[in-house]
């Protein structure tokens, strides 16, 4: 992976479980810079003892905020932070505000403080909704059907636009939903994916709100954090005149993902999860494709998972080594 010199690079939403795996990553990766600040509404835990991280605690979606935070010696910013899915469609107010507000916030500090930032823009599969074809690819139009699924997509615009104009050098990632995720559900709709998995393993029981033949695109969080750190290091022009690419998935049954269960940790595992319908977030995850073109990503050099087996047998061993 090729590398480039910055002086300071910033991660919003440096407290969640990926700001914190793609601090370490950056820690120990090619590219190269002074101080790495991390940003969340909660202060961020310090990922090692680098003396380059810095973390703070901050509300993004404060005026003046975005403002103070980026300066002349800004190089890259990881943009992380969102109010995930289901309490976007719960919080109408509040998932405008951080996932579309603060998106812009950002951008216009970045144009007036230091035009020409690389900004990675955190999006979603969830661009996409309602009737698709069998196989989706980056041209394919956008048609959310949720509340997250749009702030997301109007993001996007707002990176390309502001790519367009040089006032950023943007690069927007739409995320496969990241699986097996540790720690406990939080309030994103596809949250049972991980949890079906993870919760056996630990010998609790846990609830798959869907049906067992609901395709899911995935990807492992190595997988995920290597992809992030190759789009920071890829020259803008690369990207073309539109700045928007689907990372890399495979798609994998809810019931494909329990045989895997099985097959690894055992039937009495697999016992633990339990079918209880939920129209809500059934009615999100369903509308998001199952299946996505990954030719264009490839191209460009980003990495892909192989066999839903091995996401589990990551998840224990990384388990394993925090245990």
């Amino acid at each position: 992976m090729a590398g480039f010199t910055t002086m300071q690079v910033i991660i919003t939403g440096g407290a969640g479980f990926l700001g914190q795996r793609l601090a370490k990553a950056l820690l120990n990766s090619s590219i190269a810079f002074d101080e790495l600040l991390l940003v969340d509404q909660v202060m961020p835990s310090r990922p090692g003892q680098d003396e380059r991280v810095t973390c703070q605690e901050a509300d993004l979606s404060t005026a003046g905020t975005a403002q103070q935070l980026i300066t002349a010696r800004t190089g890259l910013i990881f943009h992380l932070a969102a109010i995930v899915s289901s309490q976007a469609e719960k919080e109408f107010d509040l998932g405008w505000a951080v996932n579309l507000d603060v998106t812009r916030q950002l951008l216009e500090a970045c144009r007036h403080q230091h035009p020409g930032i690389r900004f990675v823009f955190a999006s979603s599969l969830a661009v996409y909704g309602g009737t698709l074809p069998a196989v989706v690819d980056d041209t394919t139009a956008v048609t959310p059907r949720s509340s997250y699924g749009t702030q997301k997509a109007m993001g996007e615009l707002l990176v390309n636009d502001y790519s367009r104009k040089n006032f950023v050098d943007g690069r927007v990632l739409r995320l496969p939903t990241v699986c097996v995720r540790p720690g406990r559900p939080n309030q994103a709709a596809s949250s049972f994916v991980s949890s079906i998995i993870r919760e056996p393993l630990r010998g609790e029981p846990a609830i798959c709100p869907v049906s067992p033949d609901l395709a899911l695109w995935l990807s492992s969080p190595d997988t995920i954090i290597r992809n992030i750190l190759k789009a920071a290091t890829l020259p803008g022009s690369d990207f073309g005149g539109w700045r928007t690419i689907n990372l890399p998935g495979v798609s994998v049954t809810v019931q494909q993902m329990l045989d895997s269960l099985e097959r690894i940790a055992g039937k009495e595992a697999r016992d633990r999860v339990r079918f209880n319908p939920d129209p809500a977030i059934d009615a999100i995850v369903s509308s998001w494709p199952g299946v996505i073109d990954n030719s264009r990503a490839l191209q460009f050099g980003f990495g892909i998972d192989g066999q839903f087996d091995q996401f589990i047998t990551q998840f224990i061993a990384d388990n394993h080594k925090t245990a």
